[in-house]
């Protein structure tokens, strides 16, 4: 079953709806608090296109970029979850 989750924009802003990956993403961003989520950490095969997402619906997400070594050495996005969010609802997915 699809996940799908309802939550409040601060405390009187907007409802939003999403599903699917674009919940997932928001829950662990909620979750990981001033942590934030980096594809490392949160293995998820589309971060940058959860976030566009959840971003074009209104929840501000701060980009943070951090360089990391190794063999494929480079930057690395860390996603940061700036708005106050309340989850009313949360259906589906994994028990």
């Amino acid at each position: 079953m699809i996940l799908i989750v309802k939550a409040q924009i601060g405390e009187t802003g907007p409802l939003v709806t999403v599903r699917g990956r674009d919940a997932w993403a928001l829950l662990e961003l909620k979750a990981a608090n001033d942590n934030g989520c980096t594809p490392i950490d949160h293995p998820g095969p589309r971060w940058s296109g959860y976030v566009h997402k959840l971003r074009k619906a209104g929840i501000v997400i701060e980009t943070i970029r951090e360089a990391h070594g190794g063999p494929f050495s480079g930057q690395h996005a860390r996603y940061v979850l700036r708005s106050l969010i309340t989850i009313l609802e949360k259906k589906g997915g994994k028990s």
